[in-house]
């Protein structure tokens, strides 16, 4: 085992260090206001607050590789800043801000129509229209106030480092500049206009203009990204305004247009599947990582828009009823990155896979673990489990075949580094001293508690965990008895998976309060007695016995575990419960999707019914786009969805929380070369149907109404 890495040094000498991530460092109230406006592309995004403006000091800007290249963006018309007639999204990559003017001097109210077109592509390019309605010449002072802090992302998210003396400032009448570089790590901003300002004053682009009655006037200003960043759109050429003309055809959405499409006699179903299409393709990221090309969904906007294991591992089982290009990309590069090697700092170790990639400063310089770490104890099942589910729906032997090694080195990992103290259970503790706590999904330094509010001494076992392994062993035992042509390991890991589910369910189950699984084993093998949504996890993974499912999934549509709206993350009979907690009672999407498939598998169609119809209702509030996590209020009380402060939109696992919900009431399953269908469809949902679903390297139809449904071969 390698010696823990020492700590690099601070690249702002006499700054203190940041502090490790605080529990609540994701819980601010959005400083941008509820109707906050993104706009992304690749590993880019632009926040703004309504009005298309940046205020200083906020969560906005203008991010590219975890890094803030602009901090502020502030348009103001004689010294006031406009008012907000409506912003919204015209694509993932554009949106559109109509605004109008307050009361000022020398301008009433609602005299001046302004319009904001940007989208991020080759970079960000902003077009700002004015338009008088004055009936006589106005003059006008157009100023935008312009801030670049360089600040990591780590650091929007829990403190930005003042860089102020690192940055220098450059500027002519059509370009600002802002250069900072430290020890191992450069950027840059350039901000330019045309027209060129009148003047620049400080970090402030200033126009002075005249307009006549019914006169407009614009400016076009462009922030170029670095060099070498791979462009998901086509750049736009010519007039910027035609930015919102270009959704009907892009080379994204002709890569959705070739998934399967679903059609339902409920049009909250196949709005909600279309978005979810839509936004797993605006999330796509083209990075390279340790020399390899990684092209994959990012997690999430905008604390997430990097590759993630668990993450991405998930998406891609959620969606493979949509298709499977996105399962293989993701074995296929996660594999590539497979761990090598014992590395304290990274939590590295061979053949587990990575956690999480990051390509800011605080990582560049050393200062932060992450390219990549390595901090999850659950990603290692998820690729086998992935890699086993990729195969029922494909057949493809060969690809099995040329990740044998690397499906034995996960193995290995989890036999080997899994277990640390030799009990036969999968357990973590991170070995770095920036390294996280918590290396299960629920990974907020939090979110496993007992249920007095008690924090668990590591490492911790947590039952999630285990259900994995045991799903991932049965999964790669099927592939020993199929491509992989190896019966002696098929019989060792169906006797491991045999061995894991009797002591598990001796281990983990807690008869009182109506019996339930423990969230997991504390580092003195203390039941975790918290009741948590893991058990829907535990259902999916199979290591529930059928004689206790149903008192599992009672427990989970039980009031103190279901919202109206989804699965909670935690119990509201227990201490630390918090409708705002990120793992202590929120409501979390994908969490919800994978306890439906989950009672789906033990024959509970009517709970798994109740509560896809819940989170395809919660859909519908929120423009049919699920965020990462919705708050765990009693639905009857609020009468409406709350999200989670700053939850992710849109976020990869909830984008195929919806895919997963209809594979469910469809009861679609690849067995031995052919797609099963078991339907029990809501009466609220009427008639599924889908086309061009990819199995086997054929295209089929899938049709099915309440109690009946057919699949056949597509003639294309």
């Amino acid at each position: 085992m390698a010696a823990a890495r020492p700590t690099p040094a601070d690249p702002f000498p006499g700054v203190t260090a940041l502090s490790r991530e605080p529990g609540d460092q994701r819980a601010v109230p959005p400083e941008l206001g509820t109707n906050s406006v993104a706009v992304l592309n690749g590993p880019t995004f632009l926040y703004s607050d309504s009005c298309g403006d940046v205020p200083p000091g906020t969560i906005g800007g203008l991010v590219h590789m975890d890094t803030r290249l602009l901090s502020g963006w502030v348009l103001t018309v004689n010294g006031a800043q406009l008012l907000p007639l409506r912003g919204e999204t015209i694509d993932h990559y554009s949106a559109q801000f109509m605004l109008a003017n307050p009361d000022v001097p020398g301008l009433p109210p609602d005299s001046l129509a302004a319009r904001r077109i940007r989208y991020v592509g080759d970079g960000f390019h902003e077009r700002v229209e004015l338009l008088s309605f004055r009936t006589e010449r106005v003059r006008l002072e157009v100023r935008l106030a312009v801030a670049a802090d360089f600040a990591d992302l780590f650091e929007v998210k829990s403190g930005v480092r003042n860089r102020s003396a690192r940055i220098t400032r450059s500027h002519a009448p059509h370009e600002l500049r802002f250069d900072y570089s430290v020890d191992g790590f450069a950027a840059s901003t350039q901000v330019r206009s045309d027209p060129p300002a009148t003047r620049v004053e400080g970090d402030d682009l200033v126009w002075e203009i005249e307009l006549d009655p019914r006169e407009g006037w614009h400016v076009d200003l462009v922030v170029p990204l670095p060099t070498g960043h791979r462009v998901m759109i086509d750049p736009l050429g010519g007039d910027i305004s035609q930015v919102i003309h270009r959704s009907t055809d892009n080379p994204l959405r002709r890569w959705v247009e070739d998934r399967a499409a679903l059609h339902s006699d409920n049009p909250v179903v196949e709005r909600a599947t279309n978005r979810s299409r839509f936004d797993l393709a605006a999330l796509r990221l083209d990075l390279e990582i340790r020399g390899q090309r990684v092209m994959l969904p990012g997690a999430g906007l905008p604390w997430f828009l990097t590759v993630f294991g668990r993450d991405t591992l998930i998406t891609a089982y959620q969606t493979l009823v949509a298709g499977p290009a996105l399962a293989k990309g993701a074995l296929l590069a996660l594999s590539g990155l497979q761990g090598r090697t014992c590395d304290d700092f990274t939590d590295e170790e061979p053949g587990k896979i990575l956690h999480e990639f990051r390509s800011g400063e605080l990582t560049r310089t050393g200062v932060k673990p992450y390219n990549p770490n390595y901090g999850t104890a659950d990603a290692t099942q998820l690729w086998l489990i992935l890699l086993s589910e990729y195969w029922r729906w494909t057949g493809d032997d060969d690809l099995v075949r040329s990740l044998r090694d690397n499906a034995l080195a996960a193995l290995n990992w989890i036999d080997e580094f899994g277990d640390r103290d030799g009990d036969g259970y999968v357990e973590y503790a991170t070995r770095s001293p920036e390294g996280l706590g918590n290396q299960c999904w629920r990974d907020s330094p939090d979110g496993v508690r007992f249920s007095d509010g008690r924090m668990p001494v590591l490492p911790i076992a947590t039952s999630d965990l285990q259900g994995y392994t045991y799903d991932a062993k049965l999964r790669l035992a099927e592939l020993a008895d199929g491509p992989l042509a190896d019966p002696a390991l098929a019989r060792r890991l169906r006797a491991d998976a045999a061995d894991l589910f009797e002591r598990f369910n001796r281990d983990f189950w807690i008869e009182e309060r109506g019996g339930f699984y423990a969230t997991g084993l504390d580092g003195d093998k203390n039941r975790i007695d918290s009741k948590t949504s893991n058990m829907g996890h535990l259902l999916w993974s199979g290591i529930v016995p059928p004689d206790r499912a149903g008192a599992v999934v009672r427990q989970l549509v039980h009031p103190d575990m279901f919202s109206g709206w989804g699965i909670r993350t935690l119990s509201r009979e227990e201490r630390p419960y918090n409708a705002l907690g990120y793992h202590l009672g929120t409501v979390w999407p994908h969490d919800s999707s994978i306890a439906v498939l989950g009672m789906a598998r033990y024959g509970y169609r009517a709970e798994a019914n109740q509560v896809s119809i819940a989170l395809l209702e919660a859909a519908e509030q929120f423009d049919y786009r699920l965020p990462e996590a919705l708050s765990g209020y009693v639905r009857e009380r609020t009468l409406f969805a709350v999200p989670y402060p700053t939850a992710c939109r849109p976020q990869a696992w909830a984008a195929g929380a919806p895919l997963a919900l209809v594979r469910a009431m469809l009861g679609l399953n690849p067995v031995g070369g052919h797609l099963t269908i078991d339907p029990v469809i809501p009466p609220e949902i009427g008639r599924i149907t889908a086309e061009r679903v990819r199995a086997f390297g054929q295209l089929w139809e899938v049709e099915a109404v309440a109690g009946t449904g057919h699949v056949r071969r597509s003639a294309g």
